[in-house]
């Protein structure tokens, strides 16, 4: 009877030894698969960061490869890079209505020269000569226009945006830029006012368009009109007035 007690109580033992061990065993498998996956989850995070690295990298790479003219190229107004164009004399945007006489609309794609005139219009002002493009569009009485008038008081007014043509210079309206000028005297003299007007927009256009001396031309200088009279009649003067621009 005795040995059968003492069978059971070890029966009993190996029992509980190999549940122990089982309960242990199975631990230790769930330790060890929330380890392994706390280490693959570990080295996700740790790709990822590397791989989040080296598109940053490259990303920078790329950014640092795009020129400051590649910028100014994307970001333009009126087709000037916009850091020029916001440093332009102040001006009063007063666009012609489009029309085919005075606004055809038509891209100005490059400007070689500036054309300086006068409006053959003594003792009328800006706004005046302005309104008179204006109405070509109804009149259809010619083609004329500019894309700049200053009057005899020094106001700029911009009557056709720097990305469109302007017909003022038959056989140069596809690349240049055209600003004519009011006057008092019917020697076509420009009053101060308008010639330092003009003397400030020059300096602004002509670094705009990187343009040199030689560039800023008078009406005469394509087709000999005598426009502006009194620069064509006074040689002289007009010299000085190119030498003010690039002082």
């Amino acid at each position: 009877m005795k040995m059968k007690q003492d069978s059971n109580i070890v029966t009993t033992k190996r029992k509980k030894t190999k549940k122990r061990r089982k309960n242990l065993l199975y631990i230790k498998t769930v330790v060890l698969s929330i380890s392994i996956l706390l280490i693959l989850v570990l080295i996700f995070i740790i790709a990822s960061m590397i791989l989040l690295h080296k598109k940053e990298q490259e990303a920078a790479r790329q950014a640092a490869n795009i020129s400051y003219k590649d910028i100014l190229r994307e970001e333009t107004i009126q087709g000037i890079p916009m850091s020029v164009f916001y440093s332009h004399p102040e001006w009063i945007e007063y666009y012609l209505t489009p029309n085919e006489f005075s606004r055809p609309g038509d891209a100005l794609e490059e400007v070689n020269s500036i054309f300086i005139h006068y409006t053959a219009n003594p003792r009328t002002n800006a706004r005046q000569n302005r309104s008179y493009f204006e109405q070509l569009g109804q009149t259809g009485e010619r083609s004329a226009s500019s894309h700049f008038i200053i009057g005899y008081n020094g106001e700029i007014v911009q009557c056709i945006p720097m990305n469109e043509i302007a017909y003022a210079v038959k056989t140069r309206n596809f690349d240049s830029v055209s600003i004519e000028c009011c006057y008092i005297d019917d020697d076509g003299k420009f009053t101060q006012e308008t010639y330092d007007s003009l003397i400030l927009l020059l300096k602004w256009l002509v670094k705009a368009y990187d343009l040199q001396k030689e560039d800023i031309l008078r009406h005469y200088d394509c087709g000999g009109k005598s426009c502006p009279l009194y620069y064509v009649e006074n040689e002289e003067e007009w010299i000085k007035l190119k030498e003010d621009v690039f002082q």
